[in-house]
């Protein structure tokens, strides 16, 4: 109780004779036996009281309302002191003591009935004069919020000055509440301080044992004036409410709402699965950046505007979504303004890129931490060469996260989510839309509308495109568009936002411009096949890398996979197994796609292209080829049907290096033209029909002195092995679902002194191989010795410890291969050895520890090899991977200890068709 007392907490003369009166009750009530009643009920008064005039001093004093209400209390309590003290020394002498006695427990009585009177009436009544007066600066305020609207209506920039000026007096406001009669505080802070009020009358009401009907009709009018207060507070709220609609309006109206989500249009097919799963990843707890990668025309910009309107994602983010286009050349200072002034702050002027963010950062740490609230920041159109450019945004700020669209995907980020083009059935609901056919009542065809979602394969920007250009026209405009496209015209002469739209996929940066060449080499060949992933690997190599190895190749590849201009399959492969090999994938394009590379091929005359691509149907050989015109192309691509019967006229076509023969028949002439290809590197020969094909007319590539690289696809060749003249520059040969057998069979030359220079052998789905020749060993140069997915190879010469080069000795897929010879402990250069899926094979050789250069194992799947390791294992001290399955691992168990960085890999089961072959 001696706190109150204190000056500071409350006024000097209320506070000390209140604490007086208090102390002295409490000190003679057990020495006084006669006045105990009154003095317990007077103390007990006094307790009850205590916080509520501990707690109206304090309003008092903040307020600065004067003491004359209390100075009769003040004055009662005095004299009560004084009447406690005299009760204190009374005696039990005389017949006086009996007078005194009773006078002195009337006054107590009289004391203590006062201050309950006062409590009951004079501070209630204290309190509910203040919530008047509280109410009446309420009131004050809200006519100065109406003036403010009217401000606001009349002219819009002056109503966010005058927002400003709201803003302002709300700080002055709560400013002055603490000092001397000063504007009152903000909204919240004066439901605060009436809230306060009302639960100091109730405090008071309940510390009040005796409530009289004053008491109680005092209360009523308190609850009264807290209702007012609640439907003032009410109105000033439902006026801010209006203030910021009018504010939002008034962005709107003036264009400041520039990362606001751009609403998507009205009709929208085919995206409900794609917005499903990017919510889903996009709400998981770990996700912080979520790249959504597609094809340019596909739709990432119309799914993530879906996405910024969609109730679910609007309930959570309210208005905390922003939209950035960053395109080909983002402005970082200009984006960061523009978010700066979407969200009606003033924006500073930044001294450099860094500033920007830092400022950035700082402004969505003020919006993000109130109540934690989440933000979600789209940034649309990002190109590859921007990559750090989203490294920028990332903030450690709760509940952020941010959106990306690119045509290509993002490594260095963990979540992506790829946008595929449409499902036949939405695709042609759009074109339908696009054509205004959704009736289903329409003149035109099925048949043709099939046919054009299949040229358009999916792509919503063609469909839609196309769809327009067509729309109310008659049935023979449809017709005319189907024939042209089925007779070789492209579907880009039919509308150019089409092609502009993709083009846009080739804009590289000038240390990518190699990658436009890789992709125009892709309409090099056929339509709606495989491309062998070797089979461009060498193209480009020799063609367009030749100073640099395959390996700078596959990056690229990559690369174009990244961008989703191709898609590159691969077969047979654990996503964890580390290997190079490229010879059983493949890849795919979009029908568009390769049409667009033929489109950029094709813009110069025949004579000056680069690539030269020509489709013969039957034996009608073009008009240009029948006069014999000198062509300058490095790149070309024959292609003949079933029908043609290789009746070839002669072309003059020295420049050429790289030559693509694709054909459909069971017999097969290389053309007399091709011997004058004298910078021919790269020749490759595929068979697009069922059954391999008699390939003649082979010896001609003998006599080419820059011949390198040869790919026979489906075909049987006799003479390849029985030619007396050198190759000399020939160094990679590779077999795919060839008839080689007889030819292995057959040779009766020296081989080696045929191809002296030949480092690369791969032999792949040949079935009549049963046997490797010894004299194959005897290519003393060979690195690379590939024989895969034979399946009736059932043993290797003794011999292939001559091959004292070789690096890689793989023989996947082997699966009647039981053994590997002895004499393989030679090979003290080889690097990777691959036996994985050999089912026969039972152990390994026993001297394998010479292998002393050996690094990668592969020997998953190997079903049979259940025996001990050979001792000889622990020599191995190069290895570091094994890659195999669960029941091979525990072979390696016993050898962990004698390896120190040998990592053994169980490779999941990979069950897919991929590697199935597809004509």
């Amino acid at each position: 109780m001696s706190d109150l007392a204190k000056g500071g907490v409350v006024g000097a003369a209320f506070g000390e004779v209140f604490a007086i009166l208090h102390d002295a009750v409490k000190h003679v009530i057990g020495q006084i036996k006669m006045f105990k009643p009154e003095l317990e009920l007077l103390q007990s008064t006094l307790d009850g009281v205590e916080s509520t005039v501990r707690r109206i001093e304090e309003l008092r004093i903040a307020l600065n309302f004067p003491e004359k209400e209390t100075k009769s209390l003040v004055e009662q309590m005095k004299k009560g002191k004084d009447l406690v003290d005299k009760c204190s020394k009374i005696k039990r002498r005389n017949w006086k003591y009996y007078v005194k006695a009773y006078f002195y427990s009337t006054k107590l009585s009289k004391l203590n009935r006062a201050i309950e009177k006062f409590c009951q009436v004079n501070l209630i009544t204290q309190i509910a004069k203040t919530g008047m007066e509280t109410l009446s600066q309420v009131n004050q305020n809200a006519r100065i919020g109406s003036e403010t609207l009217t401000q606001v209506k009349e002219n819009a920039r002056t109503g966010m000055e005058t927002l400003a000026v709201a803003n302002q007096n709300k700080t002055i406001g709560s400013e002055t509440l603490t000092q001397v009669k000063q504007n009152t505080r903000t909204e919240l802070e004066i439901k605060a301080e009436v809230n306060k009020n009302t639960t100091i009358g109730r405090e008071t009401l309940d510390g009040v044992k005796h409530n009289t009907m004053i008491g109680l009709e005092t209360k009523a009018e308190v609850s009264q004036n807290t209702r007012i207060g609640k439907e003032t507070l009410t109105a000033v709220r439902t006026m801010s409410l209006a203030l910021e609609s009018q504010k939002s309006d008034v962005k709107k109206k003036y264009g400041t709402l520039s990362c606001a989500v751009p609403k998507p249009r009205d009709y929208i097919v085919g995206f409900d699965l794609h917005l499903k799963e990017l919510k889903r990843k996009l709400l998981m707890e770990e996700v912080s950046v979520l790249i959504l990668t597609a094809l340019g025309g596909c739709g990432k910009t119309t799914l993530v505007k879906i996405l910024g309107w969609d109730k679910e994602i609007i309930g959570i983010y309210m208005d905390r979504i922003f939209f950035v286009n960053v395109s080909k050349t983002p402005n970082l200072k200009v984006i960061v303004q523009n978010l700066f002034n979407h969200n009606c702050y003033d924006c500073p002027e930044f001294q450099s890129d860094e500033d920007a963010i830092n400022q950035l950062e700082q402004l969505l740490n003020q919006i993000g931490t109130k109540v934690t609230k989440p933000i979600l920041l789209i940034l649309d159109d990002v190109w590859p060469e921007s990559e750090s450019f989203i490294e920028k945004f990332k903030f450690n700020i709760p509940n952020y996260k941010i959106v990306v669209t690119s045509r290509q995907a993002i490594s260095r980020f963990d979540f992506g989510l790829n946008l595929n083009p449409l499902d036949h059935k939405d695709a042609m609901e759009l074109l339908r839309h696009s054509a205004s056919l959704q009736d289903g009542s329409s003149y035109i065809l099925e048949e043709y509308m099939e046919k054009i979602v299949r040229y358009c394969g999916g792509l919503p920007i063609a469909l839609e495109v196309i769809g327009s250009s067509l729309r109310r026209k008659s049935v023979e405009v449809w017709q005319s568009t189907v024939m042209r496209w089925s007779e070789g015209h492209s579907i880009f002469d039919s509308d150019n936002e089409v092609l502009a739209c993709l083009q846009k996929s080739l804009d590289f940066s000038a240390d990518k411009i190699i990658l436009k060449e890789y992709f125009m080499d892709l309409g090099l060949f056929r339509e709606d096949q495989r491309i062998p992933a070797t089979a461009l690997i060498d193209i480009w190599t020799e063609l367009h890398e030749p100073s640099k190895n395959d390996v700078h190749v596959i990056a690229n590849l990559h690369e174009l996979n990244n961008r989703n201009l191709v898609s590159l399959v691969m077969t047979r492969k654990d996503a964890e197994e580390v290997n190079n090999y490229y010879n059983e994938d493949f890849v795919t394009q979009h029908d568009l796609l390769r049409e667009l590379a033929i489109q950029l091929s094709s813009q110069k005359p025949i004579i000056e292209r680069t690539r030269l691509i020509v489709d013969i149907s039957e034996n009608n050989l073009p008009d240009w080829w029948m006069k014999s015109q000198l062509i300058n192309a490095r790149l070309l691509s024959v292609s003949t049907d079933e029908l043609f019967s290789s009746s070839w006229c002669n072309i003059q076509a020295p420049e050429v290096e790289a030559l693509i023969l694709n054909f459909q028949t069971r017999n097969y002439t290389l053309p007399e033209f091709v011997k004058i290809m004298v910078k021919l590197k790269v020749i490759i020969v595929t068979n697009y029909d069922f059954f391999p094909a008699e390939l003649s007319n082979f010896q001609l590539l003998s006599s080419l002195p820059n011949l390198k690289r040869i790919r026979l696809e489906k075909v049987s060749i006799s003479s390849l092995w029985n030619t007396l003249v050198q190759w000399r520059s020939l160094k990679k040969i590779s077999l795919f679902m060839c008839n080689i057998g007889q030819t292995f069979g057959n040779s009766t030359i020296q081989v080696s002194d045929s191809f002296p220079n030949l480092m690369e052998i791969n032999i792949d789905y040949c079935n009549d191989l049963v046997e490797l020749p010894a004299w194959l060993c005897e290519f003393l140069h060979l690195k690379k010795l590939n024989i895969t997915n034979c399946h009736k190879l059932s043993e290797l010469p003794k011999e292939i410890g001559k091959l004292v080069n070789l690096e890689e000795l793989r023989l996947r897929s082997c699966t009647e291969l039981s053994e590997l010879p002895e004499s393989i402990r030679s090979l003290h250069k080889l690097r990777i050895l691959d036996i994985s899926d050999c089912l026969r094979i039972i152990k390994l050789p026993k001297h394998i520890g010479e292998l002393h250069k050996l690094k990668e194992l592969h020997m998953k799947e190997c079903l049979s090899l259940r025996k001990q390791l050979p001792s000889s294992i622990i020599d191995l001290k190069e290895l570091w991977l094994v890659v195999c399955d669960e029941e091979r691992a525990k072979l390696w168990e016993p050898f962990e200890e004698s390896f120190s960085k040998l990592k053994v890999m169980v490779a999941k089961k990979d069950i897919n068709l991929n590697w199935l072959y597809k004509s």
